[in-house]
């Protein structure tokens, strides 16, 4: 018998006291605390079928975000041309993202969904043809990112619409941190797949797939029921539903600071868009090695979301988004000195990427817990205008100081500059770190 094993009458052969839970309940208590909730897609068919659904197609985006990136840098070899594509996609996504709102709040939520879902493939198909072509035009290939920006605007704040109603208000975090288990899902898939697709087999076939994953969440929809719009009485329209979604966030501090806070990680701290220059540069790799980085973010991301069970818990959601954004910071600032070790650096990522997922779960339980149902579209076009606007100006903002001084130079200042952010919206609203769930926002 060895040292480990009990023998009869060892410590364990004594049963526990009655009423005591055994070590493999209380461990499975545990893990269950921390494990996400997977309650709303048992008990919600629609909610299942989006999210599913989604799962395939946005995989599919991702491959394009990468495709997009390298394509650009093949034919410019330049930072400053590959950080374009940030301010060619913020343009359309800014007015889509505005107009978005009302629309979102006025028509059936489920038919607007397909037909983003054929905008977004009508943009991949335009990225295909640049790709069949020996020498496109640049401006082409800026066109279709800019495309597929614009239908995001759109796209977004109606998914994001349509969860409260899915789930009920009692099940959005857990329904939120299942979201982000989804798109972080695809955030390393598809990035790892996109590098490999265009490595191995070219980027007509990188757009070519992305194009037909749409037609999953098309499907979805068409399944789901009709979300027509809540309420009969009269209803704002265009320039005056715009004015009025805009003028709820008057007064609401912890909702403004929750969208300037994520302003400030990703405009200083998201350095995705040098991702293909350091691939070469700092690492000393191929096309494939892009697809890792994007996808490094992407598995902190994961891994964050699939511990979130613990987030419906916390009453203080406003310091938890400032933490998590700290540490996001400094996980970038990592990354910039890891210099030429890739596995360091990929570690990095991952660990910004997990306290970017908790931030975000926190933010948009905030927000779509306290706005009601006739404005969360509006609401939701801010917020994800917000979210996917901050990175394309970060795009821009590391482009050009790469340009100017060097990549190493962009993501470590960016870093730093996230950090510094974060003291400051402290500072200046200190409203957000003393927010607790329920309170007026």
């Amino acid at each position: 018998m060895s040292d480990g094993e009990a023998g009869p009458g060892g410590p364990e052969s004594i049963p526990p006291l009655v009423g005591e839970p055994s070590r493999a309940a209380r461990v499975g208590r545990t893990i269950r605390g921390i494990a996400v909730d997977f309650t709303p897609l048992r008990a919600s068919r629609d909610f299942r079928l989006l999210w599913f659904g989604e799962l395939i197609s946005d995989t599919g985006q991702q491959i394009t975000r990468v495709a997009i990136y390298i394509q650009i840098f093949r034919l410019t070899n330049s930072a400053a041309a590959v950080g374009l594509v940030g301010l060619v996609e913020l343009v359309p996504l800014i007015l889509a993202s505005i107009g978005a709102g009302s629309i979102v709040d006025a028509v059936d939520r489920r038919k607007l969904l397909i037909a983003t879902q054929m905008g977004y493939a009508l943009a991949s198909t335009i990225l295909l043809l640049t790709a069949l072509s020996s020498h496109p035009p640049v401006w082409l290939v800026y066109f279709g990112a800019g495309l597929t920006a614009a239908v995001g605007g759109i796209s977004s704040p109606t998914r994001a619409a349509m969860v409260p109603r899915l789930v009920g208000p009692n099940l959005v975090p857990s329904a939120i941190a299942l979201n982000q288990v989804m798109f972080n899902t695809t955030f390393i898939a598809g990035p790892a797949l996109g590098g490999l697709i265009v490595a191995k087999a070219g980027l007509p076939w990188a757009y070519g797939i992305d194009a037909i994953t749409y037609g999953a969440t098309i499907g979805a929809a068409i399944l789901m029921r009709p979300m027509p719009p809540e309420g009969d009485g009269p209803r704002a329209s265009g320039l005056g539903a715009i004015r009025e979604g805009l003028a709820y966030l008057k007064g609401r501090r912890v909702l403004q600071s929750t969208f300037v806070i994520d302003l400030v990680a990703m405009i200083f701290g998201m350095p995705r868009v040098l991702f293909p220059i350091l691939a070469v540069r700092q690492f000393h790799r191929g096309d494939a090695v892009v697809g890792l980085l994007f996808s490094a973010l992407g598995v902190g991301a994961l891994l964050g979301a699939v511990s979130a069970g613990w987030v419906s818990r916390v009453r203080r959601q406003g310091r938890a988004v400032m933490i998590a954004v700290a540490v996001w910071g400094v996980g970038i600032v990592a990354f910039g000195l890891s210099g030429s070790n890739l596995w360091v650096a990929l570690v990095c990522l991952a660990v910004a990427g997990g306290a970017d997922v908790i931030s975000a779960v926190f933010r948009s339980t905030i927000l779509q817990v306290s706005v009601p149902d006739a404005l969360r579209g509006r609401m939701s076009a801010v917020h994800i205008l917000v979210v996917t606007g901050g990175p394309r100006v970060g795009d821009v903002e590391a482009g050009v100081v790469a340009q100017l001084f060097s990549p190493f130079v962009s993501v470590v200042s960016g870093g730093i500059a996230c950090v510094a952010g974060v003291v400051a919206v402290g500072l200046f609203a200190p409203q957000l770190w003393r927010y607790r769930a329920g309170e007026r926002t």
